[in-house]
């Protein structure tokens, strides 16, 4: 026999075992809850449950208005990413009592824009299981709210059910059952023989009826499905105006030309919007007012045939232009002048076109003229509000033109002409067109 207190202190070292192993696994589960995926199981069969996952497509993936309640916050600032997408991929296994099991995990990714423009890029951001518990909560909503489905409709009018196959499945197969059609009884023999043969051809047809009803249903959910699919597809189609990089490492320029200042390295399927174009170059905006260039065959450019030359919403610069867009910065106002003096300005720097003439003091005024239409419009499109617009002619004999937001809010109005706009704004020299109004 064991003496007491040697059986009280084994049993005191086997409990003080138990809670070192406990304290010891409570803080793994607890850091890294984000990374499993989430789960759930269903009474519904898995085809009924993939069916009803088809009609839950646009939830599966799709843009993010913000990461602030998706994501699990990490060493860098939520601030600093932009452009958010979600991807849900779905996992739907039977089980032993014919239900499925359905696991979701979410993968979310946005832009991530750095202080050094080379370690800007897209990231994966762990998500903290919101998304994947929306899309269960969906798509329980969906089968409690659900008829039943054309196969389940089809294998009753047949007399099995979906789990019939199932060996685990206890419940008995339904089968369709119609009232047997009955003749007033007469007591003549005659009439009992007419009464069943009757009633085993009204059987006949109420079945053939029935089997009827049935197909007729199946092609109309059939057809229904299909028109879903349609339009998902119609909802997912490409915008017309975004290009995608075709490999990683393609690098964005800040200007057009070979040798220029590269900006960042772009990664594979990253998107841009489309500001402009040529044979060669594709102008693309990078996140508010930043813009940069990339080489067009290192695009996948838009199906469309208009939207591959250009946005049709938007002016471009065309090669028969006498001046292309060489710079576009956000910085603060290069000069003196009391209107701007100070505040944070778009400046967008042109040189003169190869192969041109020197432009007359008339073209480089209507050049300026469609720029600042140009700017203000995506100005107003994007939401940014700098002080005014910049324009600056880096030639030998070039100048700088400046119109503040106000005065051009006022003549896109209407409130101002022409010949008063141009009244308003800034010339250094101011004798660098002959149209220019005296300063």
């Amino acid at each position: 026999m064991i003496p007491r207190a040697i059986e009280t202190a084994l049993k005191f070292r086997a409990m003080a075992r138990w809670c070192f192993l406990l304290l010891w696994i409570a803080p793994v589960n607890y850091a890294f809850p984000q990374s499993l995926p989430q789960e759930r199981t269903f009474s519904e069969s898995k085809a009924t449950v993939e069916r009803a996952l088809k009609s839950l497509q646009p939830a599966i993936s799709g843009r993010l208005p913000v990461l602030d309640g998706f994501v699990v916050p990490g060493e860098h600032s939520l601030e600093h990413f932009q452009r958010g997408y979600y991807q849900c991929t779905v996992q739907v296994n039977s089980t032993a009592s014919g239900g499925a099991l359905v696991r979701v995990t979410a993968k979310i990714t946005a832009w991530y824009t750095d202080q050094t423009p080379e370690k800007s890029g897209y990231r994966v951001l762990p998500s903290n299981g919101r998304l994947e518990g929306d899309l269960l909560a969906q798509l329980e909503q969906a089968l409690s709210n659900g008829t039943l489905s054309s196969t389940d409709a089809s294998a009753r009018s047949e007399g099995t059910s979906p789990a019939a196959g199932n060996p685990h499945s206890a419940t008995p197969p339904p089968t369709l059952s119609a009232p047997m059609p009955r003749l007033p009884d007469t007591g003549n023999p005659l009439s009992s023989g007419l009464r069943g043969s009757a009633g085993t051809s009204r059987t006949a047809d109420q079945d053939r009826s029935t089997a009827n009803a049935v197909a007729e249903r199946h092609r109309q959910e059939l057809t229904t499905e299909a028109q879903s699919l349609e339009e998902i597809l119609r909802n997912q189609s490409h915008p017309d105006n975004l290009v995608a990089v075709k490999k990683d490492g393609t690098p964005v320029l800040g200007s057009p030309a070979e040798g220029a200042k590269v900006l960042f390295s772009a990664t594979a399927e990253d998107e841009f919007e489309i500001l402009d174009m040529n044979a060669d170059w594709v102008h693309v905006r990078i996140s508010g007012l930043s813009r940069g260039w990339i080489r067009r065959s290192s695009l996948e450019m838009p199906a469309s045939s208009s939207a591959a030359e250009a946005p049709s919403s938007k002016p471009q610069t065309m090669p028969a232009q006498p001046f292309q867009i060489e710079n576009e910065e956000t910085a603060s106002f290069p000069g003196e002048w009391e209107p701007l003096r100070g505040k944070t300005v778009e400046i967008v720097t042109v040189q003169k076109a190869t192969n041109t003439s020197d432009p007359d003091p008339s073209v480089k005024l209507a050049f300026a003229k469609s720029l600042f239409e140009k700017e203000y419009a995506e100005l107003k499109q994007t939401g940014a509000s700098p002080a005014g617009i910049v324009l600056i002619f880096d030639s030998a004999d070039g100048g700088m033109i400046a119109a503040p937001i106000p005065v051009l809010q006022q003549w896109k109005a209407g409130d101002l002409s022409e010949q008063a706009f141009w009244r308003r704004c800034f010339f250094d020299p101011p004798e660098m067109t002959s149209s220019s109004p005296s300063q």
